[in-house]
């Protein structure tokens, strides 16, 4: 068993070494990690502050990406239906709901949100990973019949999260000046 390395920030560096599981979900995790760390120690009003160039605030990223996570491992991988509170949003009227309505949220409730659904997503990622590997195709296929496996789900979080750690470093330096890869 490899060596378990963290960083100044407390998040656990991806192993060195290890099969396609360890490395996928070990950057998978450094990505969540890095969300959290960015919008941590933030109160409400920080974590609703936007930059002059974008509506985007720390809040919303979380809420996002509690949707996204929520999207890709219960719904699209395991076809299950959407839970509170996806269940009991329009999406036709508002698409950007997530990002909108966190700024209702308090940080309680946001932390809150986004870490279930990661638990849940760990969860659903690891039964997956029992029932057929990497290769194990979504249960929702795409409009056009095809269905992503697990591991461009597992790429695609790890891009989806790298891209709006971007933001985040942009967002939290704005609020209170810390920077930090």
């Amino acid at each position: 068993m490899s060596e378990v390395d963290v960083d100044a920030q407390g998040r656990t560096e991806p192993p060195l070494e290890g099969g396609e599981e360890d490395q996928l979900l070990g950057f998978l995790d450094y990505q969540r990690q890095t969300l959290e760390w960015k919008c941590s120690g933030l109160g409400a009003d920080a974590l609703r502050r936007t930059t002059s160039a974008s509506a985007m605030t720390l809040g919303g990223l979380l809420k996002h990406m509690a949707f996204v996570e929520n999207h890709w491992f219960a719904r699209s991988l395991h076809g299950l239906p959407a839970e509170p509170p996806w269940d009991e949003v329009d999406w036709s009227r508002n698409p950007d709901w997530e990002w909108c309505s966190a700024a209702s949220d308090t940080p309680e409730q946001l932390f809150g949100l986004w870490k279930d659904t990661v638990d849940t997503s760990r969860r659903l990622a690891a039964e997956a990973i029992a029932d057929g590997g990497f290769d194990g195709l979504a249960d929702t296929p795409w409009p056009d019949g095809r269905a992503p496996n697990l591991r461009w789900i597992l790429l695609h979080m790890i891009e989806e999260y790298a891209r709006h750690n971007g933001h985040a470093d942009l967002l939290r330096e704005s609020i209170d000046g810390e920077t930090g890869e």
